[in-house]
């Protein structure tokens, strides 16, 4: 990055299995993102950022699947997303029924994940060399646009994502700003893992199938019997991939 990452950070406090840090991070260009950082014992730790679904928030991300991959020895990194969590603003909410506002919420979105992978890779306790992104439900369209571009990722899992739904109104404009088919053929022989809920009716599984066959080796695809809200055995199987991956 050629500006220079600022970071504030809020709080810290011991957990089991390591340090919980809660913060913001900034650039000239780019505005504070509301971050938790999870750190294990040992250093340098393969580094991974966590991006939230719809409606969701960071503490979701870094309680129910950083907690997991802390046991692991992974880190990670979750952020809010521009409108979610600590950013929660309804009046722009509801101006996201424009198109173009979306689409501008949704440019700045990726902007911010590129820094917070570059911010992850800066942290002394993390290994530079070994980073992946988790995405779930949308945030599984940014981790993948992000890793497109990205060729510091090393590694990508979509949990309950996929490809963009048929139909969708402004889809072929949808297109031209995130097309997770087309990113993902991006990775050329990165790896990736979709894990999905055989029972979903958010992401429906075709979705799923559409992104894995996309894909170039190495892949995997694991099928769960659950809906949009995948068990904590998912969880564990994604972070035994990463820990596998980023040996």
């Amino acid at each position: 990055m050629k500006n220079q990452i600022h970071q504030a950070t809020l709080s810290e406090r011991a957990i089991p299995g390591g340090r919980e840090i809660t913060l913001e991070f900034r650039t000239r260009d780019v505005p504070s993102v509301p971050a938790t950082l999870l750190l294990p014992g040992t250093a340098p730790a393969p580094g991974v950022l966590l991006i939230h679904g719809y409606s969701s928030r960071k503490e979701h991300m870094a309680e129910n699947v950083g907690r997991v991959f802390l046991g692991h020895g992974l880190a990670s990194l979750a952020i809010d997303l521009p409108l979610h969590g600590t950013r929660r603003d309804p009046v722009a909410q509801q101006a996201l029924s424009n198109p173009l506002d979306l689409l501008r919420h949704w440019r700045l979105a990726l902007k911010e994940t590129r820094l917070a992978i570059h911010f992850l890779r800066a942290r002394a306790e993390v290994d530079p060399a070994r980073v992946a992104v988790v995405g779930y439900s949308l945030g599984s369209y940014l981790a993948t646009m992000l890793a497109a571009d990205e060729p510091s990722v090393q590694a990508v899992v979509v949990a309950a994502g996929g490809d963009l739904p048929t139909g969708i109104p402004f889809g072929t404009l949808a297109r031209t700003v995130v097309d997770p088919l087309r990113a993902v053929r991006k990775l050329k022989g990165r790896p990736l893992l979709v894990i999905h809920g055989r029972r979903d009716r958010t992401v429906l599984p075709e979705q799923a199938q559409r992104l894995y066959d996309a894909a170039l080796e190495p892949r995997e695809i694991r099928w769960w019997d659950a809906g949009h809200y995948l068990p904590t055995p998912a969880i564990d199987h994604a972070a035994e991939w990463l820990s596998a991956r980023l040996r």
